[in-house]
């Protein structure tokens, strides 16, 4: 049996009922990650020495039938924007020094050691995670597992790509304008940007409240698992929220009959979508419709709010290297570099204007919910395109921004929102549908993520890395 390719949940029975142990999930994950990453580059580092330890350990523990938490042995890997005890955290950086004492986890990290998981290693990600598409001059460009000549999206590629790939069924992502939906539509896996401060956040984003953490995952059932170990508060993180009222595994169980669910294609006519993606989007609406959704075409009520969001992002970017000195700005990626530079341009005055465009377009979503329970679209516009360029080639915008209009307006919202993966276009590469629902509705996100995997519009990804 291929361990790779099991879901937490099913990893998890097999411990309790002895068909397998820890160390063979770990050591199958591990070697699968070593194998791919000349091809696919999911990894800053593995930690195989630590992984095995505590694979070692959280058998022992199943053995005596004391499992430490609900992940216990699980192999999972973390972004290397998340701090890694015991491990350097480099956010894709050669300005950043591997000397330290690297002595704290994340709180997310720490909750995953609390609950027994496996850590197999750090992910990759674009410099300080500043892109949607993942290279960087510490680590180079990440591939894509359906298609190596492809990118993975970003910034949480090498996450992306390691749950797709089987090299641990669950990751830990940020997602600061589409980092975890991104590269989960191009990867074809189950990827959550919960609720702001639903998972606790330290050290602090320099993208400020755009930035969230959050699950990715094989499918919706897992997400939710790996969500109800890190959701709720952690002192560090001054914005975190209380604990959930309940937990997001018992809320899957719901399904979407009754649910009122607004579809729009095409915000309004605003974007281009590809036909594939389209098409297979449209599959999927119709099959919540027949599970029981309330339907209807309907578009929000806002126009692309892109500006405001490069002036509250590029602010971020310079503020990063603002506490460079000059010598290390020199070897930041030349187009974050380029950012920055924008961003150091920006006033107090452009910074507030774009918040007050934040809480209009807030309200706007606000009262949209107040009709809709669910907001549906494409993830993206397009399928993955050529690995190592920030924009498809021949695009008329030269910033990520410019292919992401369904993913950005939600970190401003600060809304639930995640990726389902619904199809394939002609080229075999995974398309993206977008679930979105009020603040603190994460279940909801999820409930109708795990209705679409049950009827099977949703799958789990499959890939043969081998074949690329």
């Amino acid at each position: 049996m291929q361990l790779t390719d099991l879901t937490a949940r099913r990893l998890l029975d097999g411990y309790r009922t002895g068909e397998f142990t820890p160390v063979e999930a770990t050591e199958q994950a591990l070697a699968l990650a070593r194998n791919t990453q000349s091809r696919v580059n999911a990894f800053v580092r593995l930690t195989e020495r630590d992984a095995l330890a505590r694979a070692r350990e959280s058998a022992g523990r199943w053995r005596r039938g004391e499992p430490a938490g609900l992940l216990d042995g699980v192999p999972v890997s973390v972004k290397d924007l998340l701090p890694l005890r015991g491990h350097p955290t480099l956010r894709g950086s050669r300005a950043l020094s591997e000397r330290g004492a690297w002595a704290e986890d994340a709180p997310s990290v720490a909750r995953l050691r609390e609950h027994g998981a496996v850590v197999l290693g750090k992910t990759t990600t674009p410099e300080f995670g500043w892109k949607g598409v993942t290279d960087s001059p510490l680590t180079g460009v990440t591939r894509n597992p359906y298609d190596t000549s492809r990118t993975t999206g970003g910034s949480s590629g090498g996450s992306a790509a390691a749950v797709a790939l089987g090299a641990g069924p669950l990751s830990l992502g940020t997602d600061g304008g589409g980092s975890i939906r991104i590269p989960a539509a191009f990867c074809g896996i189950f990827g959550l940007k919960p609720t702001y401060g639903r998972v606790p956040l330290y050290p602090a984003s320099p993208f400020g409240t755009l930035a969230h953490a959050g699950p990715m995952a094989r499918d919706a059932a897992d997400a939710a698992l790996l969500l109800d170990v890190v959701a709720g508060p952690d002192a560090r993180d001054w914005s975190a929220l209380p604990p959930a009222p309940g937990s997001f595994t018992h809320a899957l169980a719901g399904g979407v009959r009754g649910l009122r669910v607004a579809y729009s294609p095409s915000f309004g006519g605003q974007v281009a979508v590809a036909p594939a993606v389209a098409a297979a989007v449209r599959r999927a609406v119709a099959r919540l419709a027949d599970l029981g959704a309330y339907v209807e075409e309907a578009d929000p009520d806002f126009s692309d709010p892109v500006e405001a969001f490069e002036v509250l992002w590029f602010s971020g970017a310079a503020r990063i290297a603002q506490l460079l000195s000059p010598h290390l700005r020199k070897l930041l990626d030349p187009g974050l570099a380029e950012v920055c530079a924008r961003g150091a341009r920006l006033s107090a005055l452009d910074y507030l204007a774009a918040v007050d465009a934040r809480m209009d377009l807030g309200r706007r979503m606000g009262r949209f919910h107040e009709r809709y329970d669910l907001l549906v679209t494409p993830t993206l516009p397009l399928t993955a395109f050529e690995a190592g360029v920030e924009v498809p080639r021949g695009s008329a915008h030269r910033r990520w921004t410019g292919w992401t209009p369904f993913t950005y307006p939600f970190n401003l919202t600060q809304q639930p929102a995640a990726s389902v993966p619904v199809g394939r276009d002609g080229d075999g590469l995974p398309v993206g549908l977008q679930l979105v629902a009020a603040r603190h509705r994460d279940d909801l996100v999820l409930r109708a993520a795990h209705a679409l995997y049950e009827a099977g519009v949703a799958c789990r990804p499959v890939v043969t890395p081998a074949g690329n």
